[in-house]
């Protein structure tokens, strides 16, 4: 792509920060608004000057040497940048469909489901990194060994994180309808995202809408054991399915493949799983088992994706974005049947649309279980701010079903709690921060 200026609206999100920081290191000229940025992505953009100099929305920004503008989901249909670039007829692509536009003539892999994709996306790239192997990739976390979490070059591959959330105010379908991908990798499914798919089966259907748009003659490696992803891709004609489960794990938890063993440095049954379809893709662009395996055993999974936080006087303390009941199950059974030999205290925040949503907890029953004590947090003011009902501890009791249950809505006193429970391994899951509590426990 010759070098052209681009303004970014709402550029301080995760995925818009990271794609204006690529396209600034790449000679672009580079703008963008926001009414708000959060750390880190601010002290990225300003450290790349490319930061806007104060928050809030100007269509002065917005003028007619704009080669084009990439719209963040952030911002809403009557944000007064896009409304003026509308008016002028400048090209507005939301940045989903601006990757896409930017690799049609790459060879195209997405990894898409409900949970797992981030840690397969980066699996992925790991290996590919380790073998010297050139491409692009756009991941929804920030991954050890890698600068950004979008990269976009002339590399004839690109690797993508397929997100089913929307694109963007204007352009309202899932991200993962834009791609198109020659290699599609499918996790599993399990209903997320509430406020845009109200329904399970609105849900499910935009994976089947995903598994049309994958090119003809394509592949498409999905998870066996998921009856969902079964009924959706049965229909799907003119593509290769190739079905996967869980690898192996010998006595010495090593993987057993073709009766050789390999160590790896990730815990847990679902990263066995995770592991076995990145390694389908990648036998897909001709890496073999073996150099595939070599390649893998240090990775040590993405940020938050069980993170070891801390390991003192025998007590392990990980962090895991799982926050959709499938993602906090998994998890959870993940962490005890790897560390069994100790107690688990399971520790989730509530913090998405859906997980504060009462019509919406009953999906956390039983999520719990595998731990031996389990305890649910959610900011007050988080609540206030989504504009939902209060709600009542006996609720969540009853919704989540575990016999040992407590509630916290105060981050020092769950701190002080957690601090005090020594005698157990500590599971915190969270899409969010705890409130900026401290981890060290």
């Amino acid at each position: 792509m010759k070098h052209k200026h681009i303004h970014l609206i709402a550029i301080g999100g995760a995925a818009m920060h990271n794609i204006a920081l690529d396209l600034h290191a790449q000679g672009h000229q580079v703008s963008g608004s926001d009414d708000e940025i959060y750390e880190p992505s601010l002290t990225r953009l300003k450290e790349a000057e490319i930061c806007p100099s104060t928050f809030g929305w100007y269509p002065d920004k917005i003028t007619l040497d704009l080669d084009f503008i990439i719209l963040g989901m952030h911002a809403k249909a009557d944000n007064p940048e896009l409304l003026k670039a509308q008016e002028l007829g400048i090209k507005i692509y939301s940045y989903p469909e601006f990757i896409y536009e930017h690799s049609k003539e790459k060879t195209r892999i997405v990894v898409a489901g409900s949970h797992g994709k981030t840690t397969t996306t980066a699996m992925i790239m790991h290996v590919l990194a380790k073998l010297n192997i050139q491409f692009d990739y756009l991941v929804g976390a920030q991954l050890e060994g890698f600068n950004r979490m979008v990269k976009l070059t002339s590399a004839p591959l690109i690797i993508i994180e397929g997100d089913e959330y929307l694109s963007s105010s204007i352009d309202r379908v899932p991200k993962i309808h834009h791609y198109k991908p020659h290699i599609a990798a499918l996790t599993g499914i399990a209903w997320d995202h509430i406020n845009v798919f109200p329904t399970f089966d609105i849900y499910k259907d935009q994976f089947r809408i995903f598994g049309e748009t994958i090119m003809p003659k394509g592949v498409i490696i999905y998870y066996q054991h998921d009856i969902n992803l079964e009924s959706i891709l049965k229909p799907i004609q003119n593509k290769k399915k190739i079905p996967y489960q869980a690898l192996s794990l010998t006595q010495n938890k090593k993987v057993s493949f073709d009766k050789n063993e390999y160590p790896i440095s990730v815990i847990g049954n679902h990263n066995l799983q995770n592991m076995n379809a990145a390694r389908l893709v990648c036998e897909q662009l001709n890496i073999d088992a073996q150099s595939f395996f070599r390649a893998i055993a240090d990775f040590k999974g993405a940020n938050k994706r069980l993170q070891k936080v801390s390991d003192k006087n025998g007590r392990m303390v990980y962090l895991d974005f799982a926050h959709a009941p499938s993602k906090v199950k998994a998890t959870t059974e993940s962490f005890k049947d790897w560390f069994g030999d100790k107690d688990l205290l399971a520790v989730l925040e509530l913090h998405t649309f859906s997980s504060l949503n009462k019509d919406f907890i009953s999906q956390y029953h039983n999520t719990l279980y595998k731990a031996d004590q389990a305890v649910i947090y959610y900011n007050e003011h988080t609540l206030k701010m989504k504009n939902m009902p209060a709600l009542e501890e006996a609720f969540l009791k009853k919704s989540f079903n575990h016999p040992n249950l407590q509630v916290f809505t105060n981050q020092n006193q769950l701190y002080e709690y957690l601090l005090s429970q020594k005698q157990y391994n500590i599971l915190l899951m969270t899409s969010g921060n705890f409130n900026e509590m401290r981890l060290d426990f």
